[in-house]
């Protein structure tokens, strides 16, 4: 598979290239450093892999995908967790942090193979900002400013401040993104951040009721009460 590195640190380059040499099947058929050499490179090289940087001088990865008439497939190289959800509109086999593992490496080369070379997405960190699209908006919001996500047939509405917006996901897929510790599953329809709770009421009947810090209040089993008070006990 003929392959082009796409990074502007000289360091970076040379030790993806090393790594690279432990996998015969790729290709390398070029380096640039810059938004201008790579579009140049892509262009005549017609490469049909690129290790992508998103910051680049002269612009963004995502830039230099927009100007092709034909992306190739894209494993992408970043410090940034911040950008793996938009690096999903693209032709995406994975998307690697920095300093990159050699076995992680693997992975993604090993993921080409697949068919479609199907995408992992990353799971976020505690401090990770995610790009919610509402409409012709596009919000980038941090996790800790995240209230709740709840459950709507094929999306999920993502509370934050005064504001909410719908994502096209499953709840279950929102989940196994989401970093363990931070969101509770309160019941099968709602994820809430700890940090927003307040407090836990035994309602009339059966169960409990979790209050959030705006007011809003929220069905909870017997059994995930007790799950929940564990949890946050000393």
């Amino acid at each position: 598979m003929r392959t082009l590195i796409v990074e502007d640190s000289r360091l970076a380059r040379e030790g993806l290239v090393r790594m690279l040499g432990a996998f015969p099947e790729l290709e390398l058929v070029g380096q640039a450093a810059d938004l201008e050499q790579a579009l140049a490179l892509t262009r005549t090289l017609q490469p049909e892999l690129l290790f992508l940087d998103i910051q680049l001088p002269g612009g963004s990865g995502f830039e230099l995908l927009a100007q092709l008439d034909e992306a190739p497939r894209v494993i992408f190289t970043t410090a940034y967790a911040e950008h793996a959800i938009r690096s999903f509109d693209h032709r995406t086999v994975d998307y690697l942090l920095k300093p990159i593992a050699p076995e992680r490496l693997a992975q993604a080369v090993a993921r080409l193979g697949e068919p479609g070379g199907a995408a992992v997405r990353p799971p976020l960190e505690r401090d990770s900002r995610i790009f919610i699209k509402d409409g012709e908006r596009c919000h980038l919001v941090s996790l800790a400013e995240i209230r709740c996500i709840e459950s709507c047939k094929n999306y999920v509405r993502v509370h934050w401040g005064s504001q909410q917006a719908y994502v096209k996901r499953s709840l279950n897929a929102v989940e196994e993104r989401l970093p363990r510790g931070q969101f509770f599953r309160a019941n099968r329809q709602m994820l809430v951040n700890l940090k927003a709770v307040r407090e836990i009421r035994e309602a009339l009947g059966e169960g409990y009721l979790l209050s959030l810090d705006d007011g809003q209040r929220i069905e909870l089993s017997r059994r995930n009460a007790a799950e929940l008070k564990a949890l946050l006990s000393l």
